[in-house]
Order: structure tokens, then sequence, then C-alpha cells
């Protein structure tokens, strides 16, 4: 919730939720972290990370296809990352960057964002009664990794029965210097008071210092230095119908300053145990629209980022763009599973075992030999 006069004045023992720990990082089976990023609105993966190499693609997006002598960034002489995204390019030059193309859920219906985000978020072929995100499981798979979500709301994605504490990015401390100074007084006594108060100070500071973003993702790195070891947060801004070259250079340049933000602020010793996972509930259409757009589409693409990887790869199976391979004539094809993506970081982080995966966290998810736990999969 915000941090507001009223909150800290009025329900003080609610204050200390983030100070007190519920357990001793000494008792953490593992200091491995993983902050998961939803992107809300379906990221065109084509867009970001553009196949430039595919003779067709320019012919379907005229006014959006890039090449390298027009601002892309190379990748591996077939995909070329976007300028907006630039700042994530010394993360791929050392192997601290990789991206899964033509990936979605088993979703393929409607195209609706709400269904598409439940189904993400739950982990499963489809709408179910199951009331657990797929993040709640693995927590408790993982033996109860101390988790937070940074969130105006409980997202799906962490709901369920394992602890998880929500906190708003809109934390806002307004007390004047002489209130502050009173608090301080009155808890001075009071230990967990007082280490609450000190910690929604600089949790104020830190939203003030950094705007937007960059201050969720300062945020979730604190945490992560501190008690917790799994994180999550949404990013806005992907529905890209219209003035797409636009609207999502935005949206790109909020996801690397997130991420580098990650690294900068976790330091090099926690950022070498973190692995960032970044999801999207389906991407967009093959053909750029008449508004410069893209429309709701099927196949789309993983980000992955973190010290922890073994990375600079574009990885998945390209199905190509020739019109019989798309997917109704209009979307990419997808070839693999979204949910095996996040699996495999969750085996890579926390250990969870493939039957747990399987059938708890994402129940119904096979994993064949294309979608394999081994360690250097991501």
């Amino acid at each position: 919730m915000p941090l507001t006069r009223r909150a800290i004045l009025g329900a003080g023992v609610g204050l200390s939720t983030l100070a007190l720990p519920r357990i001793s990082l000494a008792a953490l089976p593992r200091d491995n972290r993983l902050v998961v990023i939803v992107l809300r609105g379906a990221l065109d993966g084509l867009h970001l990370v553009q196949p430039y190499g595919d003779a067709d693609f320019r012919r379907y997006r005229p006014g959006l296809a890039l090449t390298p002598d027009t601002g892309l960034a190379d990748l591996d002489g077939r995909f070329g990352l976007h300028p907006a995204a630039a700042d994530l390019m010394p993360l791929w030059k050392s192997g601290e960057l990789s991206f899964v193309h033509a990936v979605a859920t088993p979703y393929r219906k409607e195209r609706s964002h709400f269904v598409g985000q439940d189904i993400l978020e739950l982990g499963t072929a489809g709408l179910t009664q199951r009331h657990s995100g797929w993040l709640n499981s693995a927590i408790a798979a993982a033996n109860g990794a101390p988790a937070i979500e940074i969130s105006f709301i409980r997202e799906l994605i962490v709901s369920g029965p394992a602890p998880v504490d929500v906190w708003s990015p809109n934390a806002a401390m307004d007390l004047p210097a002489d209130e502050l100074d009173l608090l301080g007084r009155l808890y001075a006594g009071e230990p967990a008071f007082d280490a609450a108060l000190r910690e929604a100070v600089a949790t104020s500071r830190l939203g003030s210092e950094k705007g937007g973003k960059q201050a969720t993702a300062a945020f979730a790195a604190k945490m992560l230095l501190g008690e917790y070891r799994l994180a999550s947060f949404s990013l806005y801004g992907w529905d890209t119908h219209a003035g797409q070259d636009r609207q999502a250079a935005k949206a790109i340049g909020d996801l690397a300053k997130s991420i580098t933000t990650l690294k900068s602020d976790l330091g090099a010793e926690a950022w070498s145990k973190t692995m960032v996972l970044a999801i999207t509930e389906f991407g967009r259409t093959v053909r750029e629209n008449g508004s410069h757009g893209t429309d709701h589409g099927t196949g789309g693409c993983c980000v992955i980022a973190g010290g922890a990887l073994e990375g600079g790869k574009v990885l998945g199976k390209w199905p190509g763009l020739k019109e019989a391979d798309l997917l109704d004539g209009r979307d990419l094809m997808p070839t693999g599973d979204v949910r095996a993506v996040a699996a495999n970081a969750l085996y890579r982080q926390f250990g969870i075992s493939k039957a747990k995966l399987t059938n708890t966290v994402f129940p119904g998810l096979s994993l064949d030999k294309s979608q394999t736990l081994a360690a250097n999969w991501l």
C-alpha cells in the first residue's frame, strides 16, 4: 500500500511488515534470485528482436522493419535488437542476455488480453478453477523462498496459499521533518517500528531519486539484497495497435532501464546469482496494419537476463515467415511453450524437480528434448 501520513501514524504495526524477516538468510536453501517481469499488453517480439535476415520480414512490415543500416543492433547475423533497447547490448556481449523467439502459452482462441494474461499467470493449458498462480506454486516447490510482488494489487501470478508480500511502487512519504523526528523519538525504544520507519523513509527517497520503472526495479533490487529471493512486477504499454514506432520505443526503453537498473543496484555478487525473466500474454501479427501498428497475435518472445545466465543467444526454433508457415495465415507460429522457459528458469535457480514443475507449478506441461532442463539450456 502507499506509504502515506495516515498509513504511518495510524497503522504502525502494518509498517513493520518489510522490516521483520520471516526466515534467516542462513536458512535459505540457495542464494539464487529470480525476477519475473510481466509485459502486459502483448509485446511484439518481432519488433524487439527483428528477424532482418528473413527475406519475408520487410515485405510484411514495410513501415516498421529495420536493418543494421537503419538502427538495429546486430545480434547474430539473423536477428537485430531494436535501438530503444541499446542499453542492453553490453549484457548481450557479456553473455548476460538471451531471447527466446516463437513461444506462447497454449492459448489460441480469441486473443483476448484478459484471458491471455490469466492463462499466462495461472501456468495452465487453459482457463481452469485453479486459484494459484504459477509463481505462488513455485514458492512452495522451492521450499518457501521469500517472495515479493511490487504492485498496487496482488496479481494472479502470485496469488495462492504460499506467503507473498505485496508492496506498492507508489510509496510516498510526505511527512515534514518535525513529524519524522517525532516518530523517530517515539519508536526509538521499539526496534521493529524503528527499523520499519527507516525502511519507509529509505524507500520513499529511492522513489524520488529514480523515477518510473527505474524506481520499481531499484526497489526490487533492494528487496532482493535483503531477505527476498523471488520478485515480480509488471510493465505496461505493449498494446501497439497504432503508432507502434513511438509507443513501443517507450515500452522497450522502460524494459531496458528496468533490467540495467536491476544489474547496477544488485551489484556484481548478487547479480551473478540472479535471473530475470520477462514474459507476455501473446505476440502480435506478422503484418503491420493500416495504423502503423500490429494487432493481437500468437507467437511471441521471452527476454532472459542475469549474471546466472549463459546467454548471448537467440533461442527457440525459428518457424520462418513464409505464408505457409504462419499460424492462421497471420501470426508467428509458436514452436515453444513459454511455460517451458519459466520452468527452466525455476529449475536453474531453485532446483525445482521436473515432477513438481510439470505436475504442480505448470500442470500438464510436457518437457521434451527440445525443452530440456539441462543446466546450459538458458
